[in-house]
């Protein structure tokens, strides 16, 4: 599973999840700065890629578009840094990557800790 860093999340996240064996890219990587939320999930749906982002709108677009080829895992917290939640991020991207690869929305509370999965 290769994951799409959105321009919300910090560019650790790539360092983060390479140390736990997971495939990333940061879109300051592949893409404009300034792209809109469309264009990244377009990207992300090209290239098979689940978003990861803290950025709600990711939800609206996923619904929109109602791809099959790009999932997005979103965090609903204030601290969204490697540091505080690292642990949780990677679990939860391990215990749902069936669905994820399968163009699913991954919301995570973190406050209540509770996890809503979305298949469109």
């Amino acid at each position: 599973m290769k994951i799409l860093i959105d321009m919300s999340l910090s560019p650790l996240w790539v360092e983060f999840l390479a140390e736990v064996g997971l495939e990333a890219v940061h879109w300051s990587a592949v893409g404009r700065a300034d792209a809109c939320d469309a264009e990244v999930m377009q990207f992300a749906a090209r290239e098979k890629c689940v978003v990861f982002s803290n950025d709600l709108a990711f939800g609206a677009i996923f619904a929109a578009l109602q791809t099959k080829r790009a999932g997005v895992i979103q965090v609903r917290r204030l601290d969204v840094m490697p540091s505080a939640i690292s642990e949780m991020v990677a679990d939860l991207l391990r215990r749902y990557e069936a669905q994820l690869k399968a163009g699913a929305l991954v919301t995570i509370d973190a406050p209540r800790h509770t996890v809503r999965v979305l298949e469109i």
